[in-house]
């Protein structure tokens, strides 16, 4: 009697334990998962390049490897199954001093690049929450 009583709270347990370690990966599939948010960074890159008030702080980037970070951050906060190996947010903008002005420009390419990758509107916004998050990571540091 007490082997099926542990066994069966035992069962409850572990049960309990995979919900919770599950990640909801709903946002990184609705962006269309690796292969959707690499055309959306694809876009990004181009929109940040086409934005005056901001390109000058990506001259001396090396945009291979800031491609493949934004890549693998990007799945990283939409909950897809990628490890982020870049940088904190912190130090790569410290001494940048990104105004507020600038940010949203920058968030503003963003915008343009979901948008021309046919993200609907209440996707983007779940996104740019969590983009929103680390602003205060970035503007004047």
């Amino acid at each position: 009697m007490y082997r099926k009583v542990w066994l069966s709270l035992l069962l409850v347990v572990l049960s309990a334990c995979q919900t919770i370690s599950k990640q909801d990966d709903s946002l990184y599939l609705d962006l269309g998962g690796k292969v959707g948010i690499s055309k959306i960074i694809d876009i990004f890159i181009y929109e940040i390049g086409e934005t005056e008030e901001v390109v000058h702080h990506f001259e001396d980037t090396d945009l291979d490897r800031f491609r493949e970070k934004q890549i693998e951050h990007l799945c990283l906060l939409s909950g897809g199954p990628c490890v982020y190996t870049g940088d904190e947010m912190l130090p790569v903008h410290q001494g940048m001093n990104i105004s507020e002005s600038e940010f949203n420009a920058i968030t503003n390419a963003m915008i343009r690049a979901l948008d021309t990758a046919g993200i609907s509107i209440a996707i983007r916004n779940r996104l740019l929450a969590i983009i929103a998050a680390m602003r205060a990571d970035v503007i004047y540091q």
